[in-house]
């Protein structure tokens, strides 16, 4: 069994970003040239299965019994926004461009909780479950997900991948669907190794303007 969860009504913060969120980006907006920057709130598209991350208050009836994560072919569902943040200790101030390589939270706009995995199996391929957890933003070490990218900073029309910290396994999707009471969202689960099933895009979304050129960066000893 599926568990619907009460939820808690959206603050106004909440409320105004999805009105914000609402109106219609510009293509050129969505898909030019630029760094993914902490704070950005954006949608994740899987290039393979052409679905993007989604979750929502209703919880797994089996595993972990945490709130679902799944993938949905829509682009226009609210439930699908992730604000990109830095881990417990920050390291990811607001505008700052993400590294390839810099370990990132993914936190569900509607419902304050993390992206997370941990070792229990998903409920239809018996991969890694991968759920989302906490309250406000505020979760646990298995929240941290390595962004795996080639150069400097993660790109907005760029493919990437999400390697989770505590596990390592990749954020993927391989095409199974659920039925009721979810039916036709696909399933979102962490495989071992890297391939066609994990790689992502940033799709729609408000990028933060970097605070920084990210290309004047210096020279590591």
């Amino acid at each position: 069994m599926w568990s619907v969860g009460r939820g808690r009504a959206a603050g106004p913060a909440v409320l105004g970003l999805l009105l914000v969120l609402s109106v219609p980006v510009s293509r050129a907006a969505k898909t030019g040239a630029g760094p993914v920057t902490c704070g950005s709130v954006l949608k994740l598209f899987n290039t393979q299965h052409r679905v993007r991350l989604h979750s929502h208050d209703i919880k797994y009836g089996s595993g972990s019994g945490q709130q679902s994560v799944t993938g949905v072919e829509a682009s226009d569902d609210a439930n699908s926004y992730w604000r990109i943040r830095g881990g417990s200790e920050g390291g990811c101030p607001r505008g700052q461009a993400v590294r390839c390589g810099q370990a990132v939270r993914l936190t569900h706009v509607l419902t304050g909780k993390n992206l997370h995995t941990h070792h229990f199996l998903s409920p239809l391929s018996n991969n890694q479950e991968v759920s989302a957890f906490g309250e406000d933003g505020e979760g646990d070490d298995l929240d941290l997900w390595t962004v795996r990218c080639s150069g400097q900073h993660w790109e907005r029309d760029a493919a990437v991948r999400f390697q989770h910290v505590g596990t390592s396994v990749f954020l993927s999707v391989t095409g199974e669907q659920y039925g009721n009471p979810i039916r036709g969202q696909h399933e979102v689960h962490g495989m071992p190794s890297a391939n066609t099933h994990n790689t992502w895009k940033a799709m729609e979304g408000i990028f933060i303007k970097p605070s920084v050129d990210p290309s004047a960066g210096h020279d590591e000893l």
